[in-house]
């Protein structure tokens, strides 16, 4: 299972994989190297939302509840919020806005998808929640909007192309 995790303003990529004897985690901190964990299911059980485990030679009883995005983690005598982001929810993100990921100047995929329709063309200025493109992600096709008036600098991709998270679709530059 991969998803992504922001803690204290850090952003995390955590993939995990078990296995019949334990649970082999990687954990990759914002562009830094994966660090590989192992947890032995002997070290670990779960009730309800708690959870206790030894790891590196520590013992943890960890509290968790929330919903969506939004977890608090109880441990160790302190809550801590983390926001957690599976591949669904990171669409779902990226619909609440507009499908404008990345910054002002460029509409970015929010996840891996094929492109279905392109909406604009080069050189037209759209109005803020404008139709740009519609994009098939996880068997769903998604309407992506722009967030604000801009002008269409640049058209990355056309029908049928495949994407992948982080790739720039659409670029912009202000209207003067």
């Amino acid at each position: 299972m991969f998803f992504e995790a922001e803690l204290r303003d850090k952003h995390y990529k955590v993939d995990v994989t078990e296995t019949r004897s334990h649970w082999n985690i990687n954990l990759q901190e914002e562009d830094g190297e994966w660090i590989r964990y192992e947890i032995s299911k002997n070290d670990y059980k779960m009730v309800e939302n708690i959870v206790s485990l030894i790891f590196a030679g520590g013992s943890y009883v960890l509290d968790v509840y929330g919903s969506g995005t939004e977890y608090n983690v109880y441990t160790r005598g302190s809550y801590r919020n983390v926001k957690i982001y599976n591949d669904e929810s990171l669409l779902h993100e990226s619909l609440k806005r507009g499908g404008q990921l990345g910054n002002e100047a460029q509409l970015t995929a929010g996840m891996p998808g094929k492109i279905v329709k392109v909406m604009v063309n080069k050189g037209e200025i759209v109005k803020a929640n404008q139709p740009l493109l519609v994009m098939e992600a996880m068997k769903m096709e998604n309407e992506m909007r722009a967030t604000h008036e801009v002008r269409i600098r640049e058209i990355l991709v056309k029908p049928g192309d495949s994407v992948e998270s982080g790739s720039t679709l659409i670029a912009f530059e202000p209207v003067k």
